[in-house]
């Protein structure tokens, strides 16, 4: 195949920032289009693809006529979250490979809508979750593999990141979060810590989500942090502003193999970023907290505890031995430019996508759902199944290969 001609949608930090950072390193493709509902956030990026590939790309505040252009074969979509499912559905009916950014759904319809049409269209759609790529992830995904953990019972993770600067300055910043958190109360970012163990526990390969509970705590936290930063006498609209979103949310998830899994959003109180990744095993668990693997005995004995870190040359993929300084530097550790390489080289080869339609509304419905939970007092909700019963055929498919490496197969580059 030539050159992928590549479109993105969504040019703030986050959409400028992988176009820069990790699409222009990309031989194989060329940025043909780029889309953002602010024009001056469109051309800033037009502009510096226009001093990348010496042509000005087209340039649009308008995402359909980017996607009907005929321009485009591909997009990568980093919009506001509201936004995501509409304009991947749109893509895959305009016949263009869609990879959408991470955040939670609004609706139950709509990602039945999402797999709908894929099933009707054929075209790829994946959610590109980067944290299923991350170093950590993947050797603990390998380990499970191999047998070190036994019988994987329970997971757990967190997105737990202070967040209050980038939300209270929403409007000046133009950033979503605010909105959401003024006027919705869920677990709303759930797939940076549910996608590794989604993976982990097979979800809609041979394993599904059965159904989940949600609670909230009260909302203090922003309210508190607008008055004692003075956020309001720059922003005046957030005087005496009432936030619905609570600052803690924790879910509960069943699944139809047995396990359980626990999230946590925690995002408007101070702390430091950990995702508080847990696996627990009947022979073995891991805490991403103290980075460490807790192994029993082949007899029973009480398990050693050894940093994860002692697994790298056993169980960690090949390609971060092969990462460059350049590529990690490009965004969150280097993970970044694994996936949307994942997402390219997956297009061009004609294999399914590593993280497919049918994951992408698994792990986004959980917002609504968790949203439905905490208004009616913690109620069970039943998480559907967006394959249609063929969970229970297909089979179990990591993001990466995954294999025990020993002394002879160390060809890598370290």
């Amino acid at each position: 195949m030539e050159k992928v001609r590549f479109g993105v949608i969504g040019l703030g930090g986050r959409g400028h920032g992988m176009m820069c950072g990790n699409l222009f390193r990309f031989k194989d493709i060329e940025i043909t289009a780029v889309c953002d509902a602010y024009a001056d956030r469109a051309e800033r990026s037009a502009d510096a693809v226009e001093e990348k590939y010496g042509k000005r790309p087209l340039c649009t505040t308008d995402y359909k006529e980017l996607l009907h252009s005929g321009l485009v074969d591909m997009i990568y979509v980093a919009t506001a979250w509201e936004s995501h499912l509409e304009i991947a559905i749109e893509a895959m009916r305009s016949g263009v490979a869609v990879g959408i950014e991470v955040g939670g759904s609004y609706s139950i319809d709509e990602c039945w809508e999402l797999v709908k049409t894929h099933e009707q269209t054929g075209v790829p759609c994946m959610l590109m979750e980067n944290c299923c790529y991350d170093s950590r992830e993947l050797i603990i995904t390998n380990m499970v593999r191999a047998g070190v953990f036994g019988t994987v019972v329970h997971c757990a993770g967190a997105y737990a990141h202070d967040l209050r600067d980038e939300i209270g300055g929403g409007n000046i910043i133009r950033h979503y979060r605010l909105r959401n958190y003024l006027n919705r109360n869920c677990e709303n970012y759930p797939t940076h810590e549910l996608g590794p163990i989604a993976k982990i526990l097979n979800i809609n390969r041979g394993n599904k989500f059965v159904s989940l509970v949600s609670v909230a705590s009260k909302a203090c936290g922003m309210e508190d942090y607008i008055k004692m930063s003075g956020l309001d006498e720059k922003d005046p609209t957030l005087k005496g502003a009432k936030f619905a979103q609570g600052d803690i949310v924790t879910t509960i998830i069943t699944c139809a193999n047995g396990e359980t899994i626990t999230l946590r959003l925690d995002t408007t109180l101070p702390r430091e970023y950990n995702r508080e990744f847990t696996v627990r095993g009947t022979r073995a668990g891991y805490d991403m907290i103290t980075n460490n693997v807790y192994v029993s005995g082949p007899n029973g004995e009480h398990a050693t505890c050894s940093c994860v870190d002692n697994y790298v040359d056993k169980y960690q993929p090949d390609v971060w031995y092969n990462i460059t300084d350049e590529e990690r530097e490009a965004g969150h550790g280097g993970m970044d430019g694994i996936i949307l390489r994942e997402f390219i080289d997956a297009y061009k080869e004609g294999r399914p996508m590593p993280i497919d339609v049918y994951d992408t509304a698994a792990w986004m419905c959980i917002s609504c759902l968790s949203e439905r939970s905490i208004a009616e007092g913690g109620a069970v909700q039943q998480i559907p199944d967006f394959t249609n019963g063929k969970w229970l055929i297909r089979e179990p498919q990591d993001v990466l290969p995954m294999y025990v490496r020993d002394e002879k197969d160390f060809k890598c580059n370290k």
